[in-house]
């Protein structure tokens, strides 16, 4: 009989929802809901991520010792019934709105999560940012480290730090609710027109085609940031206390107008706003990050919460050198709580010992569900479609897709285990040529159906990372934004542009992955984590001398990163992707049976998913 430990971790219920299974302390499979049920950011009870991580660990419901929960519901209610009494009677509408729930379900979490798993067993709970740390310090390289957690809200806490040893984790001190840097970031995001708990990131994106014009309004009105790095936000000018926005009327004074409605043409006023929120993120990060190097004594720090996944904050803390090295859990949001829930069970609960992760805990972060090689039951569902493939041995494969990457053709990639968090790591990617000055354009019109200004990530061979980017440490997860060297910069073009127009203009030798400001959210690839892609770029330089490629999530706009070889199949239908890798099996758009869809049926499938 086996005598080993079984933990399922679950995130739920508000954002992101997600479950982990952690076996004597090893991550097992990590999975987020949305990637089943098709939802993005599908905030229901994960009955679909949680059946993937036990079929993962070969177990039943039964089989597992101990089940974790994400958050202390009981401290949360707290924190909600108090800001009503508050807020009161401003707080009426938002108190009918949520309470039902919370007193007929959310309250009563622990039979709540044995209702729905068909369970009698004890629920334990572990608080919002104690999740966010051991997801973060747990699978960490580091023996020991600081921790920085930074996100909207736990139950009271805004943000944390403390330090982790051994199989210890201990919080110093926290930023108490409604203060809030992520928050702050997520008023911003609904006011420039964007949806919250999504948008923040083509916030973050657009940040660069604006000039930081309102950072001194926003410091004078907005936040006050101490030397300590604890900030005070002036809660006149915001309603997400008690109210239905995050905003409110005197902010739209203080900005000179209502928040821009979603699906409008985005003004130089957004981008303006945009890089003048960044700018005042970067500066309460890095001073968070000062004062906890300086009280931890520390050299290394980890992160998570959902700021830890704003990329420009991140590489500015890793540039300045306030620590050695810096880890960032890949699933820094709401589901990585799944993560850190469990392996706090294991580590700090049970006292079980640690040994950090070589290169890390995370498995490459590839925890999801597996699309083999080959297999009867994909083949089946893909001969129903009309797919017509080939199958190719693994480095033929790698060759074929390096050649037609270099020939400027757009190769869809769905095979081994999914990744889990928000990035797409080379296991459910859409990839491209860096080189191509028109690629951004066409991926983000033709590919993905959004925004022209969101910029696209580089794929880089780790050992030659230097080589284009000014780099400080590695990135595998695609989490640290650097600027592109010098020496692979072209000389700025005279004309008198701003805003999008600034996308005319090529920046660089890799042109479809330089930001307007030089900047590039990279992704370094060694082998250790992600030998097949290692070897797909090592040919794609052995043919062109550049060891770049674009590298952007397998999805459309609105759309979760696909997850099976279904999926995958519809969304190749559905774009103007070129080629499509399933497992071994290599597909061209031109020689499939049924023909893709037209600009209409397109639309309509489109309109499945929420756009924002």
């Amino acid at each position: 009989m086996s005598t080993k430990i079984r933990i399922l971790g679950i995130s739920a219920y508000y954002h992101d929802s997600a479950a982990a299974l952690v076996e004597d302390g090893l991550i097992v499979a990590a999975a987020q809901e949305e990637r089943f049920t098709r939802i993005k950011g599908d905030a229901s009870f994960p009955h679909n991520a949680i059946a993937y991580c036990l079929e993962a660990g070969g177990l039943r419901e039964d089989n597992l010792d101990f089940v974790v929960f994400y958050e202390n519901p009981f401290v949360k209610f707290e924190r909600l019934l108090t800001t009503y009494h508050w807020t009161a009677p401003h707080s009426l509408r938002s108190y009918l709105q949520a309470f039902p729930s919370w007193l007929t379900g959310k309250l009563w979490m622990e039979n709540e999560i044995a209702r729905e798993m068909g369970i009698k067993k004890r629920i334990h709970f572990c608080d919002h940012h104690l999740s966010h740390a051991a997801s973060a310090f747990f699978p960490s390289p580091f023996d020991e480290a600081a921790i920085l957690t930074i996100d909207g809200v736990g139950e009271w806490s805004t943000t944390t730090y403390g330090v982790g040893g051994g199989n210890r984790i201990e919080l110093i001190d926290h930023i108490r609710f409604p203060n809030s840097l992520g928050l702050l970031y997520s008023a911003f995001t609904y006011y420039t027109g964007f949806k919250i708990n999504s948008g923040e990131y083509k916030l973050m994106g657009l940040a660069p085609y604006g000039g930081p014009k309102y950072v001194d309004l926003i410091r004078e009105k907005l936040i006050h940031i101490s030397d300590d790095g604890s900030i005070a936000m002036n809660q006149h000018y915001f309603d997400y206390v008690g109210g239905l926005t995050m905003t409110n009327g005197r902010f739209d004074a203080l900005f000179g107008g209502p928040p821009r409605k979603p699906e409008t043409l985005i003004t130089q006023k957004e981008m303006d706003i945009a890089a003048s929120i960044q700018v005042v993120l970067n500066d309460a990060v890095l001073t968070m990050a000062r004062h906890v190097r300086t009280k931890t004594g520390m050299e290394n720090i980890v992160l998570a919460g959902g700021v830890a996944l704003n990329v420009v904050a991140m590489g500015m803390m890793s540039t300045e050198g306030i620590f050695k090295k810096i880890w960032i859990q890949p699933g820094a949001g709401d589901a990585g709580g799944s993560i850190g829930a469990a392996l706090w069970m294991w580590h700090q609960n049970l006292d079980h010992p640690r040994t950090p992760g070589n290169p890390d805990g995370m498995h490459g972060a590839f925890l999801g569900p597996d699309i083999p090689p080959s297999s009867a039951s994909d083949d089946a569902i893909l001969e129903r479609l009309g797919a017509v493939w080939e199958t190719l041995e693994e480095v033929e494969l790698q060759q074929r897709i390096a050649e037609k990457i270099a020939d400027e053709k757009i190769v869809g990639v769905a095979r081994g285990r999914m990744e889990f968090g928000p990035r797409a790591l080379g296991a459910r990617s859409i990839l491209g040529d860096a080189r191509s000055p028109a690629m951004q354009s066409h991926m983000n019109l033709k590919i993905k159906f959004r925004e022209s200004f969101r910029p696209f990530a580089p794929m880089v061979l780790e050992e030659d990372s230097a080589e284009y980017f000014d780099v400080r440490q590695e990135s595998p997860y695609m989490l640290l934004v650097y600027p592109v060297v010098e020496r692979r910069r072209l000389a700025a073009a005279k004309e008198n542009l701003f805003g999008i127009d600034l996308l005319k203009i090529p920046r660089s030798e890799i042109p479809a992955v330089t930001h307007v400001d030089y900047s590039a959210r990279l992704q370094t690839i060694d082998k250790a984590r992600n030998p097949f892609m290692h070897a797909v770029i090592s040919d794609f330089k052995r043919r062109t001398g550049c060891s770049v490629i674009v590298n952007t999530s397998f999805n459309v706009r609105g759309e979760p990163i696909v997850c099976t070889a279904e999926d995958a199949y519809r969304c190749f239908m559905a774009t103007e992707i070129d080629c499509l890798v399933l497992g071994n099996r290599f597909l061209y758009r031109e020689k499939q049976k049924n023909r893709p869809m037209n600009d209409a049926e397109r639309a309509k499938w489109l309109r499945r998913f929420e756009l924002d």
